[in-house]
């Protein structure tokens, strides 16, 4: 990922505090068949390891599981809000025109080795610990057992364990920190009076770093 040191993001907490937040993570693999990609919420233990440990499960019949080589690294990317910038906002423009549309965003690319773990007992204990996650914010929290025991059952011999301990993690958070103050100011105005479903995620995230 190209890095500039003033998009980087290298607190650990904030990384993790992004994957928890959106757990669902494109996971690129490579196979004998070339680069392959998938969408699948990951459960994160920041606690397992350095830099934590991610968990999930794929359909049996995914082929990521078994086409793998465990000797090539994996990346897991987590996408946090994201925004386009329209070069109408910023303040400098009546003064010199030199300005340019952009796409705000923050990520997070967690890097490591995949295991596979076949078996029924960590699965089932694994669909709870992400159950209960995505479930938190719920008044009325569905959970595993609410389901009949032998439907559950019969879902579990469908499923594939995953594992992921994380080797490496880099963030980007390319929220106008290259941007005067000036028109860091007015890209928040701009932003606050679109109708933008992430505009007032992508505000905090500029005036968390703002100059």
């Amino acid at each position: 990922m190209y890095l500039p040191k003033h998009f980087a993001e290298p607190r650990l907490e904030v990384l993790h505090e992004l994957m928890q937040r959106q757990p669902l993570a494109t996971i690129i693999t490579l196979n004998q068949h070339g680069i392959n990609a998938n969408h699948i919420p990951l459960y994160l233990d920041p606690q397992a390891g350095e830099f934590g440990t991610l968990y999930g499960h794929v359909a049996r019949a995914n082929s990521i599981w078994q086409e793998h080589s465990s000797q090539h690294e994996i990346l897991a990317i987590f996408h946090g809000s994201d925004s386009y910038i329209t070069p109408s906002w910023y303040a400098s423009k009546a003064q010199t025109g030199k300005v340019v549309p952009t796409w705000n965003y923050a990520v997070a690319h967690a890097y490591g080795h995949l295991q596979v773990i076949d078996d029924p007992q960590w699965l089932r204990q694994q669909l709870e610990q992400l159950t209960k996650h995505n479930e938190a914010s719920f008044e009325h929290q569905w959970q595993v057992g609410d389901a009949p025991h032998e439907y559950t059952e019969a879902l579990l011999k469908a499923i594939v364990g995953i594992a992921m301990p994380i080797t490496r993690l880099l963030g980007k958070w390319k929220v106008s920190q290259n941007q005067p103050h000036a028109n860091q100011q007015s890209v928040i105005a701009g932003l606050e009076a679109s109708n933008e479903p992430t505009a007032s995620a992508m505000i905090e995230l500029i005036k968390q770093r703002q100059s």
